[in-house]
Order: C-alpha cells, then structure tokens, then sequence
C-alpha cells in the first residue's frame, strides 16, 4: 500500500470531484505538484499522531484527512483535503519538530500496532527513511498552502 498526495488549485479540485476518473492522469503528471511517500506513509503518521488511524487533529489531516470521493482505489476512496485544511496541516507540520518525532519513535509499538511496512526495527529507518519523509511531507504542505491549494490524498 502506497499513499500519494496531489497539489490541486480549487478549479482542478472541482474539476476532479466532477469527474473522479480524471485523477488518474493529475497523479502522474510530472509537474512537482505530486508526493509519493510510497511505504512510508504509516510510519510517518505513526510519528505524526501516535497513532494507526485518523485521529482527528492537523496532524493526522496530512496523512488520513480530507472528505473521501469517488471509488474505492484500493484501500478506500480518494479525498480532498481544502485548502483551509492544507493550511491548518502545513502550520501544524512546521510545530512538530525532528526532535519530537525521534521522540514518538517506538519500533516495538510500531510492530505491535501492525504498521507497515514491517521495518521499523531495521538500522537507520528512522533517520534514512522516516524523517526524510517527513521533510518531504513538510515541503509539499507548505507549498500547496502557499499557493492556496487543497491537496488530493490517494492510498493504493
């Protein structure tokens, strides 16, 4: 299971909650305007929220928010993050520090939890591929809220 995230300006994201199918063609455009945290995604909430699922908060929005549309891709349907709640999930993004993250990182929770992939006791993972996703992630918030965009949450 991956997790992709599409930046969309409003006209778009009309556009695609018109015409669902349209969304295939807007995640591979190679435009900059796509993130593929491939595997990563539930390691990344898990350190985001402490937590496997939604929880409701910004946080957790980066991941796992927005109103569910169109058909089921695999592991649910798409959703649209608003533009509101992009902004609300790139401030709460920059809030949470390095620091705090090492902090919530618990190998032996993760596992317990089911999060997946099944990695989390591997060398490095922390520092070579959870944070940097996270960095990513950061990134790709901060510049859909800049430019006053929603973003389309895609896991299959």
């Amino acid at each position: 299971m991956v997790w992709m995230g599409r930046r969309v300006d409003s006209a778009t994201a009309a556009g695609v909650l018109a015409d669902p199918g349209r969304l295939d063609d807007l995640l591979w455009l190679d435009d900059g305007r796509v993130l593929d945290l491939d595997k990563a995604w539930g390691g990344v909430h898990w350190l985001l929220t402490g937590d496997v699922g939604p929880t409701g908060g910004a946080l957790s929005e980066a991941i796992m928010g927005g109103e569910p549309f169109g058909d089921d891709r695999g592991y649910g349907p798409a959703s649209l993050l608003d533009a509101g709640g992009t902004a609300a999930t790139a401030h709460a993004l920059r809030q949470v520090g390095n620091d705090t993250l090492r902090d919530r990182f618990d190998p032996a929770a993760m596992e317990e939890a089911g999060i997946y992939p099944s990695i989390w006791d591997e060398d490095d993972v922390l520092d070579e591929y959870l944070l940097p996703k996270v960095d990513l992630l950061r990134a790709f918030y901060d510049a859909a809220a800049g430019a006053g965009e929603s973003v389309i949450q895609v896991m299959s």
